[in-house]
């Protein structure tokens, strides 16, 4: 069991001894059927990892890191906000029928801003400081957007990055305003999969050393329909009480420039999952 693993396993109990939002108005998620998402939930839940020592990843769940990446690349490296740039099905429940997801996501990190160092986009930005200036302190890259709201096919739920140096090694806090634990939030899963490979990919363009990445979710939830296979994994993860490292992610080929990146660049080396990742439903 690894640290992620451990992670998971606590959380896990800490939102299932939460409180339940049955019946409380503002929910938008519904079921495939249009039955309400109900959830179970935790206020303001933290993670911290040492990048150093691998990636954040759970062994309970097998992960579809190159999934999490490939969506990561698409938003990140492609400013895409369409789906048909995305060899994934997860997004097609939030598109129109052009394929796009309005001014979400990818839209926003490819909008051109006048900054103090020019005309350019948040990435290209940070990107810019970390070569020219990584003391700087206003390293923060944020898809959330309050005006474009109304043309979002989906608001996003992590939503604001912010990068420091520290020691020569670059760290991150991401800020996620919500979360589905199972899918997506939980501790080693695709939210953190994504952002901590994002920190990779950075400090790999900028010549620093990946230092620690800290992940903090404002409402952190298990959906009813998830609380079953939740409880599996609990048990799977209290099963196995052998410690093992993280995985290291492997960044293969020498990338000059951000915007080149693939989902060829990278490798995960030491990653035995415990069990197969079963499909799960999703709340949309």
């Amino acid at each position: 069991m690894n640290y992620s693993d451990k992670l998971f396993i606590q959380e896990a109990k800490d939102i299932l001894a939460g409180a339940t939002n049955d019946g409380l108005d503002g929910v938008r998620p519904v079921w495939a059927d249009g039955t309400t998402a109900n959830t179970v939930a935790k206020f303001a839940s933290i993670t911290r990892y040492d990048l150093s020592k691998g990636l954040p990843i759970t062994t309970l769940r097998r992960q579809y890191w190159k999934g999490a990446i490939q969506e990561l690349i698409w938003i990140w490296v492609k400013n895409s906000n369409n789906i048909k740039d995305l060899p994934l099905k997860i997004w097609d429940s939030w598109a129109d029928e052009n394929g796009s997801i309005g001014k979400a996501y990818g839209y926003q990190l490819g909008k051109k801003i006048d900054f103090p160092e020019g005309n350019m986009t948040q990435v290209e930005r940070v990107i810019y400081l970390l070569k020219n200036k990584p003391g700087d302190r206003r390293m923060v890259v944020t898809i959330w957007n309050n005006e474009d709201m109304k043309d979002m096919g989906l608001v996003p739920c992590a939503h604001t990055i912010t990068f420091s140096v520290i020691g020569g090694k670059l760290n991150a806090v991401l800020d996620q305003r919500s979360g589905d634990f199972l899918a997506a939030s939980g501790p080693g899963g695709y939210n953190e999969i994504q952002y901590a490979t994002l920190v990779y990919m950075m400090a790999h363009i900028a010549g620093l050393e990946a230092g620690e990445f800290v992940h903090l979710t404002v409402n952190h939830h298990i959906y009813d329909r998830h609380i079953d296979y939740v409880k599996e994994m609990i048990a799977i993860g209290e099963e196995f009480d052998t410690e093992s490292e993280l995985p290291k992610l492997i960044i293969k080929n020498k990338v000059e420039n951000f915007f080149d990146f693939t989902i060829d660049d990278f490798e995960l080396a030491g990653y035995e999952p415990k069990s197969k990742s079963n499909k799960i439903e999703i709340a949309i």
